[in-house]
This record gives structure tokens, sequence and C-alpha cells, in this order.
């Protein structure tokens, strides 16, 4: 049985949801922001952010932003993603089997 879209969406924001009230969102944010700390992403991000502005002429905001997503979003190390996930996963599991 296939959901739609917006079935889709609207499952997503209740979930935000109820974790935004119970505060599982601030607490997995906060481990997220550790974790990429701990493994140099942040300081390698950084880095390049720096990097980029040195050589550009006009300085663009927008441009360097644009330049660091894609290698923002491949780059986080595999074992924060896994752990994310998982406590993600087990948040959904806990609030839909009630």
């Amino acid at each position: 049985m296939s959901q739609s879209t917006s079935e889709i969406e609207i499952l997503y924001v209740e979930v935000h949801r109820r974790m935004i009230e119970n505060g599982e969102w601030d607490r997995i944010l906060h481990l997220l922001s550790s974790k990429l700390s701990e493994s140099g992403w942040t300081d390698d991000l950084l880095h390049r952010a720096k990097e980029n502005s040195r050589t550009m002429d006009p300085l663009s905001f927008q441009t360097i932003l644009q330049e660091l997503l894609s290698h923002a979003q491949t780059s986080v190390p595999l074992s924060v993603k896994r752990e994310i996930t998982i406590l993600i996963k087990q948040f959904v599991k806990e609030q839909f089997e009630k």
C-alpha cells in the first residue's frame, strides 16, 4: 500500500511536533552537534568556508552556502548518521506502539 505525499507530510509534521513537545528534538539536535564536533566535521566545514571566502571576489554568503551545502550533506560521518537515525527510529516506534 502506497502513501500519498500529503499523508507522508502529515505524518512527518506529527512526529516532529511530538519530538518538540517532549524535548526529544532538542536532545537529538544537541547530540548531533556534539558528535559532528567530536568527529572534526564542524571544523572541516568552517575551514572550507574560510578558504572559499578568501578566494571569492566579490564575497557572497549565498555562494559560499551553496558550495558548502553539498559537501556538508555528503561528508557527515556514517557512524553519526547511524546513531541519530537509530534514535529517531526508536522515538517513532515508541510513539506509535502506544
